[in-house]
């Protein structure tokens, strides 16, 4: 019999695999038997995992997205001052979210959503929404020491997040630009900073 950590193993393999296809063929145009074919196994030894594409790229995103979270997010403590916790995740989040496998993941969400709204539901509830609700909920704890003055941390979070990203997201997606330096990121928060602390500043 299997063990849970091979099998375990055996999974985070197929999904290696799975998010390459996915980004270089595009969510309509792969298949089960091309990710088997590339896993090195059967279609049947595949389906033990997982019993769709729909379920693969479900699970592809959520995990995914655990990684960007935690890259994003992960570092928000009780103790941060306001003011460079919101610069330390506003430069985490757009390093991230502009990097060009992020861009291409984007895309190809954004287009299978198109067809299977359910994908892209998967997505942002993993993703955006539970990204901003992990800042939301650290404004709410500087709200309550005093540090924030916002009425409403959760809608603050999302828009310190549209704030940060407004510009160059746009720029990205239509590949307007590249990945902008270490430099342009800096001060690009550096703007949302400051215009979200001189409205909500505690």
């Amino acid at each position: 019999m299997t063990s849970r950590p091979d099998r375990d193993s055996r999974r985070e393999a197929i999904l290696d695999v799975a998010a390459e296809v996915f980004l270089n063929e595009g969510y309509d145009a792969a298949s089960m038997s091309t990710i088997a074919a590339q896993v090195g196994g059967s279609k049947s030894t595949l389906y033990n995992y997982f019993k769709s594409k729909e379920e693969i790229f479900e699970a592809h995103i959520e995990r995914y997205c655990g990684w960007q979270r935690e890259a994003m997010f992960g570092l928000l403590g009780d103790g941060d001052d306001l003011r460079s916790a919101l610069t330390n995740v506003g430069r985490r989040y757009l390093t991230n979210v502009l990097s060009e496998r992020n861009i291409r993941h984007f895309r190809l969400i954004v287009a299978a959503a198109e067809r299977s709204p359910d994908l892209g539901r998967a997505f942002y509830e993993a993703g955006p929404g539970r990204g901003a609700k992990i800042l939301g909920d650290f404004l709410a704890r500087m709200k309550a020491e005093g540090r924030f003055a916002g009425p409403d941390p959760h809608a603050a979070a999302h828009l310190f997040i549209a704030l940060c990203q407004n510009r160059f997201l746009k720029m990205r997606l239509v590949n307007y630009v590249g990945e902008p330096t270490a430099e342009a990121i800096d001060a690009e928060v550096a703007l949302a900073v400051d215009a979200f602390m001189a409205a909500f500043g505690g």
